[in-house]
């Protein structure tokens, strides 16, 4: 268990300089493994530590500052990481969905399971620019820019949603300060320019904020929230980086229940997450009803079709 914990802290977001320093430390130091042994497994996340620490303590200088500190103020650390969960919020991950969204029968409705905030459930509210302002769709802010590959079907306008609402165990309101401060300390440092999107995408949610119920996806809650839905929109059930932290009996009941509801599912996660085998670093698999269509990062700033 050790060794492969040590392994997802070395491996933990290689696209961060400062963060993939303190992945690199705790990966070699085995009291701090030890330690995060002796927590729930949802609780040994690389991005829940660095937050819980970043909230206690500030955004630390590198590895030796990080090590003394956190063996100095564990405590408070540990009972962040207890109370809050990792729920990034990324709106940029739309960029990813888009294309399929646009190309279903409209209009939509949309239920995100793993909703955060649910600034995912806002793709009709924001402006997209594909490859840097080759393919533009949308007028509103932010504009969520991704950088494309292959030939993936953009749209030239945006989806029609009729309905939309949001599952989640922990629902975010988006006008709790702390809470959306909360979000904002999940961006890894270095990616300043992720901030300002959920800033700006906290901005639109505010003028209107979708609803987020609490419940789990693995249950009858979704079932229920579905059948809100109207019968004359085409019903989307998606997520982004949510089935993870979901146990793998977990996942295959999910995915029974979209099934059975008629829904269209469309899932962006790591592909190991959804039965695929790959051999590319930091990637994740684009789906619709299970069946992979594209590559993506994880951020939504890259889109590799086919």
């Amino acid at each position: 268990m050790t060794d492969r914990l040590a392994e997802t802290y070395r491996e933990f977001a290689h696209s961060s300089p400062l963060y993939a320093e303190l992945g690199a430390g705790f990966a070699e130091d085995a009291e701090l493994l030890g330690w995060l042994e002796g927590l729930p497994p949802a609780k040994r996340q690389p991005n829940l530590v660095f937050a819980a620490y970043r909230l206690v303590a500030g955004t630390p200088s590198g590895w030796p500052e990080f090590q003394t500190v956190l063996n100095d103020r564990r405590d408070e650390v540990e009972a962040v990481m207890l109370e809050r969960r990792t729920q990034t919020n990324e709106a940029a991950r739309c960029a990813l969905m888009l294309p399929l969204l646009a190309a279903l029968p409209q209009p939509l409705a949309l239920l995100e399971v793993g909703a955060s905030a649910g600034l995912c459930l806002l793709p009709d509210r924001y402006g997209f620019d594909y490859d840097a302002g080759r393919h533009t769709v949308g007028e509103g802010t932010p504009v969520l820019r991704c950088r494309t590959e292959g030939d993936p079907p953009l749209p030239d306008a945006l989806p029609q949603v009729a309905w939309r609402a949001g599952l989640d165990l922990d629902p975010i309101d988006v006008f709790d300060e702390e809470r959306i401060r909360w979000l904002e300390l999940l961006v890894w440092p270095g990616q300043e320019h992720r901030v300002d999107t959920l800033r700006a995408a906290v901005k639109v949610a505010r003028r209107d904020p979708p609803r987020i119920v609490r419940g789990d996806l693995t249950t009858g809650d979704l079932d229920e929230l579905a059948m809100e839905a109207p019968d004359d929109a085409t019903l989307v059930v998606f997520h982004t980086a949510v089935l993870f932290y979901v146990p793998p009996p977990g996942r295959a009941g999910f995915r029974e229940r979209v099934r059975r509801l008629n829904a269209t599912w469309l899932a962006c996660e790591g592909p190991d997450v959804l039965g695929f085998e790959h051999d590319r670093v930091d990637v994740m698999a684009l789906t619709r009803d299970g069946e992979r269509v594209a590559y993506a990062d994880g951020h939504g700033g890259y889109l590799s079709w086919g």
